[in-house]
């Protein structure tokens, strides 16, 4: 059984598992896996409505990203230890927060992380980017509701 849904909008399975019909379609330059939907002719990644999506750093740079984040350093001193420069540091952590639920539960249970440490985290990253989008602003309130508000 594959494990994706069809993200394709348009189409009456978008996001439904039960009658969904999506075949492999080999792999994208970057190496992911690419899908197609046999009911709307859809080709999709596998990393679509993730904040991995169309990125170019690999998920283990991220991860590191990630664990740098947690320990509180700046955006500038995470470019100086990684060597990516701040503004694509910046363009990850607006996606990080646009996506907070799904990388709270991803960081959660592949870093084995406490809960106080994600609330430093998405602390860290409403410090850094100031100018978050509403779309990032809604899904951090969503994320630190029951956690400590700074």
């Amino acid at each position: 059984m594959i494990p994706v849904t069809c993200q394709n909008i348009q189409c009456k399975h978008y996001l439904k598992e039960k009658g969904k019909d999506i075949i492999k379609y080999g792999k994208n330059r970057a190496g992911h896996q690419l899908y197609k939907c046999l009911h709307c002719n859809h080709f999709f990644t596998e990393t679509k409505l993730t904040p991995i999506y169309r990125k170019r750093l690999s998920e283990e740079e991220i991860t590191r990203i990630s664990k740098l984040l947690v320990e509180k350093n700046g955006i500038r001193s995470i470019e100086r230890i990684t060597g990516h420069h701040r503004d694509t540091i910046g363009r990850l952590l607006e996606d990080m927060a646009e996506h907070a639920q799904q990388v709270n539960q991803t960081l959660l249970r592949n870093l084995n992380l406490t809960q106080y440490e994600m609330d430093e985290l998405w602390v860290t990253v409403k410090k850094n980017r100031r100018k978050l989008s509403v779309t990032a602003q809604l899904q951090l309130k969503k994320v630190t509701s029951t956690s400590i508000q700074r």
